[in-house]
């Protein structure tokens, strides 16, 4: 007969599995992880922050991801949307970065206030037009006679005002401006004339009287 062992072999070992081996030795290999790297607020719970170059490449990845028809149009019309709101802004406050075309450029916004800080016969034509209609309405002879007057002497005045000006506009501008395109300038600052004062866009950034 066989010889006893000297010690018994516990039958947890004979019957343990090679997969909980296996296992084992994964983990006493696995590289302890470091509790102190940081983590990024976004990213998903127990992985680290990702490095910059990783992030860059992921955003051009979701930038460059192939969009359809109908998410094209949905961008841009947040991007005129954005625009608007942004020359809308830039209207009221001056901005000259968001300014449309036709205002922007030191020329045109020398001759918006030119045209602000001095007193126009122009600005007060559609005031005097309601006047002039109104008495043009009565079914008075010397009333339709006085309202057919006032007409002709607001348009002279209005002409013989914006030729002046104009005049002294341009050569204001060909003295501060010499080497700079002033194509459009005049009739620019002319067509603002008309306007009421606080109707005016972009906003007036000048005072009555004060030298541009």
């Amino acid at each position: 007969m066989g010889s006893t062992p000297p010690y018994p072999v516990p039958l947890g070992f004979v019957f343990r599995s090679r997969a909980k081996d296996e296992k084992a030795a994964a983990a006493d290999k696995a590289p302890p992880t470091d509790s102190k790297q940081p983590r990024d607020p976004q990213a998903p719970k127990g992985r680290p922050t990702p490095k910059r170059s990783e992030a860059q490449s992921q955003r051009r990845s979701v930038a460059n991801t192939p969009m359809t028809r109908k998410e094209a149009a949905r961008r841009q019309r947040e991007e005129r949307r954005t625009a608007l709101e942004r020359q809308r802004q830039a209207l009221a406050s001056g901005d000259e970065r968001y300014l449309p075309a036709r205002d922007k450029g030191p020329v045109r916004r020398f001759a918006r206030d030119f045209i602000d800080s001095r007193f126009n016969i122009a600005e007060y034509f559609l005031p005097m037009a309601v006047v002039i209609l109104v008495l043009s309405m009565i079914r008075v002879a010397s009333l339709q006679n006085v309202a057919l007057l006032l007409w002709l002497v607001v348009i002279v005045l209005i002409v013989l005002d914006s030729i002046v000006t104009g005049f002294r506009l341009k050569k204001r501008l060909a003295e501060r401006f010499p080497d700079d395109n002033k194509r459009g300038a005049v009739a620019y600052a002319l067509m603002r004339s008309l306007q009421m004062r606080r109707l005016r866009l972009p906003k007036p950034q000048v005072k009555r009287g004060e030298r541009p």
